[in-house]
């Protein structure tokens, strides 16, 4: 076995609870903004965030939730999205955060599957959660910011702060996050209060972000990329988080100078903005010392282009939400073009030959494996898909295709595994295809991702028109755009006259994926 160590040095995980770690600034500068809502300037000091996340503890448990419990969180990037995921798990409940652009199908089956009985949200989506809940365990609506016939306030629900309720913190679900994994459908990622705080201690050092820095959160909080690199982990340095609902580039631009921000956590198509766009040179940007990219491939040229013309550092780094879910980074100065960076401590990396299993050296392709205090508990109500993820040595397949090279950098060359990567969201072809065959008049569907300059990639669909029928690819779109996220929606229809699958019926993507190709 060929085990390729971190270069970076073990660093000692704290035994105490998320929120504990996360907000352990409030003792020390309860006057110093934690959170502000960028639009309005509405804020929370450290010691104000503190009060909301236990008085928000304290209602939930005097509504007899706790562990065992299972709430749900649909909104978008907002100052209380923290009080409620902290007030959750100070509780002692399980939140499952959901993507407030899903329809009420794909929120109804998160729901199902969670096992979550109150769900809050905001306003904006409030028709959608009310036809969601229909069919599941959720008795309970609340909403931030506002209330109706039907609903709670979230500032009904405070009540008597309580502090942590005792849980097993290795075992424990702080967060249930959905991810497709390697393939398949959304699975409920359990994450511990050991994961969280474990990821959050490795990657301190390697990002460096000091109590004086500003950070602006236009990733979203639902997804593990916002939730922990810059909600929980900004916050965790003693930063000052500005929060965005929506990305709008000249919105953040605008905000970068007027707040003087220093980090911008990133995703691709936004680096492509920062290279490309013209308003860009309409903003003082000197105050950033860092953007950080992840969720997708970020290509080497771009990542320079953007650098130059902005100023700053533009590096990656490298994870998954089963992985809480960082693995590798760019510490500061130690950028190498075109990698993901280095593994970070107390992560131990295997490159392994798909084809033969053997353990590869430095400098050879093969599929990442990861073990360290990060890697999830399993996928909730999964054991088949968790054992095919994780091997009973402990070790995460992570489909991905990669290099070590002498140095300790990483570089994503390719992925074993299907997923789409649209602007860093995932999206499983087998949900695609699961829709587009509820379609009255396809026969047989498949999905791949090809190529894109702005997206990264986008789903490419090919469907078989059943016998009689004359279908019409704008009306596929159109329906496809009823039951699904909008990022998932397939704009790429290709009718074709059979779907090429082996002898035991798999569809065969690497020989649709060679025809997009050629």
């Amino acid at each position: 076995m060929i085990i390729h160590e971190s270069p970076l040095p073990d660093v000692v995980i704290p035994d105490i609870p998320m929120t504990e770690y996360v907000v352990r600034h409030a003792a020390v500068v309860p006057d110093r903004v934690a959170l502000m809502d960028g639009p309005t300037g509405r804020s929370y000091t450290y010691g104000q965030l503190a009060g909301a996340i236990h008085a928000l503890a304290g209602g939930l448990a005097a509504r007899g939730l706790g562990p065992g419990s299972t709430i749900a969180l649909m909104a978008p990037n907002i100052p209380e999205y923290a009080i409620v995921f902290h007030g959750s798990a100070v509780a002692g409940v399980t939140l499952s955060t959901i993507n407030p652009t899903y329809t009420p199908e794909e929120v109804r089956f998160q729901l199902i599957d969670s096992g979550a009985t109150m769900l809050v949200t905001i306003e904006m989506f409030l028709d959608t959660a009310r036809e969601a809940i229909q069919g599941t365990d959720v008795d309970t609506i609340v909403l931030i910011g506002g209330q109706g016939e039907d609903t709670l306030s979230l500032t009904d629900l405070l009540a008597e702060s309580i502090e942590q309720v005792e849980v097993d913190l290795t075992e424990h679900i702080v967060v249930l996050p959905y991810s497709s994994g390697t393939t398949g459908l959304p699975k409920g990622v359990m994450l511990t209060h050991r994961n969280l705080v474990a990821n959050l201690v490795q990657i301190e050092p390697g990002l460096a972000v000091g109590e004086d820095e500003v950070g602006l959160a236009v990733l979203p909080f639902f997804h593990i990329y916002g939730m922990q690199v810059v909600m929980n982990g900004m916050l965790a340095s003693g930063a000052t988080v500005i929060t965005m609902p929506r990305f709008d580039l000249e919105q953040a631009l605008s905000l970068i100078q007027e707040h003087q921000v220093t980090r911008f956590p990133a995703v691709p198509p936004i680096v492509l903005a920062l290279a490309k766009h013209p308003l860009v040179d309409q903003f003082d940007l000197s105050s950033l010392r860092q953007v950080f990219s992840g969720a997708a491939p970020l290509g080497a040229e771009l990542a320079a282009e953007a650098a130059e013309r902005i100023g700053c550092e533009v590096v990656q780094g490298y994870g998954m939400t089963e992985l809480s879910p960082v693995t590798q980074l760019t510490p500061v100065g130690n950028y190498k073009p075109g990698t993901v960076g280095v593994t970070i401590g107390n992560t131990a990396c295997r490159i392994v030959d798909p084809a033969t299993g053997e353990d590869l050296d430095v400098d050879s392709e093969g599929e990442l494996w990861i073990k360290g205090p990060q890697v999830m508990k399993g996928y909730l109500n999964n054991p088949e898909a968790t054992e095919a993820t994780i091997d009973r040595e402990g070790w995460l397949h992570t489909g991905d295709i990669a290099v070590i090279d002498s140095d300790g950098h990483v570089s994503i060359v390719d992925r074993l595994k299907e997923l789409i990567k649209v602007k860093g969201f995932q999206v499983a072809p087998a949900e695609l295809e699961a829709v587009l065959l509820t379609h009255p008049g396809i026969a047989d569907a498949a999905v791949i991702g090809v190529p894109d300059d702005e997206a990264g990639e986008v789903p490419r669909a090919y469907v078989v028109a059943k016998p009689g029928q004359d279908l019409d690819p704008s009306q596929i779109t159109a329906f496809l755009a009823e039951h699904l996220a909008t990022y998932k929606v397939v704009h790429d229809i290709v009718l074709t006259a059979e779907i090429p699958k082996s002898a035991s019926g798999k569809i065969l993507r690497r020989v649709l994926r060679d025809q997009a190709n050629a």
